[in-house]
């Protein structure tokens, strides 16, 4: 396990493995670095994986300062792990919050991003959606400060768009508990608040998604409602853009089928870096 010490001086824990192209994991809001320890243990064979921990997530620093969480953070934080790791050019995948920053990513540094891999995205994106997504965020901010990590752990992880990885895979819906519990109360908080309540409406962005070509992969499941329509908006404003459309899967695509999420993104990334006229 590494450390890169970000442009305003947070310590973000990093881990790598394997060799080849580099893939950049940025996980979601209820997890970590470890929450992609499926993928990394796939596709290290033929791949460099890096995974880092969000500020806020240890044994990343948790910064107590709301002014030191934002989305443009987010982002530059994975630069910063780029640049640490001497890394000019990388595929990306990210899972909700952690597509959202995907896309930052590749809209505000398109020359960094050779593959965007976008899944469960569009969470209280929708202009109708905005205001009380907002407040949702701050009422779950304010039960994390008050209640603690694993009683706000117990109640976050039977949300519909979860029960299908507690259904599929039990085992694994009590490590994504145990993960989320484990994590700083502090940190998600001020997440919440600094990252998710205050980012924009990708329907906002839809003027600079179409200038967007870097090829993209869409993943959702069609028991996931919050991200379905937010998905199939990209779909159809991203230039590059493909959508698959997952069966009796929901939010944590990577945990509840991760044959099947590993097997999508190898195919997809298979064709990207298939060289031209092949």
């Amino acid at each position: 396990m590494a450390r890169v010490v970000s442009g305003d001086g947070v310590s973000l824990s990093v881990e790598e493995s394997g060799r080849g192209h580099p893939i950049l994991f940025i996980h979601e809001f209820a997890g970590n670095q470890h929450s992609w320890m499926r993928q990394v243990n796939h596709f290290s064979r033929g791949f460099r994986c890096i995974t880092f921990s969000a500020r806020g997530y240890p044994p990343s620093d948790v910064p107590t300062d709301l002014a030191n969480y934002s989305q443009d953070r987010a982002v530059s934080d994975a630069i910063d792990v780029l640049d640490a790791l001497s890394v000019e050019q990388a595929h990306v995948v990210g899972l909700s919050m952690g597509g959202f920053c995907a896309l930052h990513l590749g809209l505000r540094h398109p020359h960094r991003v050779t593959a965007l891999v976008v899944a469960s995205v569009g969470y209280g994106a929708h202009p109708d959606r905005q205001a009380a997504f907002r407040e949702e965020c701050e009422d779950m901010a304010s039960t994390i400060l008050a209640d603690g990590l694993p009683d706000f752990a117990q109640q976050y992880a039977v949300g519909p768009a979860r029960i299908p990885l507690r259904i599929k895979n039990p085992l694994g819906w009590a490590e994504f508990v145990s993960v989320l519990a484990g994590n700083s109360g502090v940190g998600m908080a001020m997440t919440m608040r600094g990252v998710q309540k205050a980012r924009p409406s990708l329907y906002d962005l839809t003027a600079e998604l179409r200038h967007l070509t870097v090829p993209t992969l869409l993943l959702v499941g069609n028991q996931d409602p919050e991200s379905i329509e937010p998905s199939a908006m990209l779909q159809q404003t991203l230039p590059s853009a493909t959508l698959s459309l997952l069966p009796a899967a929901g939010h944590t695509l990577n945990l509840e089928d991760p044959d099947v999420f590993n097997a999508l993104v190898e195919e997809f990334l298979t064709v990207v870096e298939r060289p031209a006229g092949s």
